[in-house]
């Protein structure tokens, strides 16, 4: 059965604008989850954020056809009421990343959230990995999958 891992924006973003040095591990945890070794989800506040940023990057038709694509490779968690309540109510240092800690809780199965921000998720109770971290966990229990470069 394939891990079910929660992507924090920053790691999308990563692999949507190619940003090096870190866009080799979002471009892996991408593959595996092409070819069904890993099961990725991604709150619907990134999908806007990742517009925002993409964008101004790559220009609004780009931008757009790179979100297709994402949105073909990941499950999208809600943003409720609730999920921004909690946000609103908790210790969390930086509001966004709470929103997307509490729509990965409502997820069944999130084994962990993977981050570039490990920091921003020190309360969190789902374990937190950075991309390369996560994959590293992959690769000693046996499940390491492609690596390959997918945009």
């Amino acid at each position: 059965m394939a891990d079910k891992i929660f992507l924090d924006t920053n790691v999308a973003l990563d692999h949507l604008a190619d940003r090096q040095p870190f866009a080799e591990y979002a471009h892996r945890l991408f593959a595996l989850a092409e070819t069904g070794g890993l099961i990725i989800f991604v709150s619907a506040l990134s999908f806007s954020n990742l517009y925002y940023i993409v964008r101004k990057l790559k220009g609004h038709s780009e931008a757009l056809a790179l979100l297709r694509k994402l949105k073909r490779l990941v499950n999208v968690s809600a943003v409720r009421a609730s999920e921004i309540q909690q946000g609103l109510d908790s210790s969390f240092s930086d509001f966004e990343d709470a929103i997307q800690y509490f729509s990965a809780k409502t997820e069944t199965g999130i084994m962990a959230i993977v981050t570039r921000n490990k920091d921003d998720f020190a309360h969190s109770e789902i374990p937190v990995f950075s991309p390369d971290e996560y994959l590293g966990m992959r690769e000693k229990t046996g499940r390491a999958g492609s690596g390959a470069k997918q945009s």
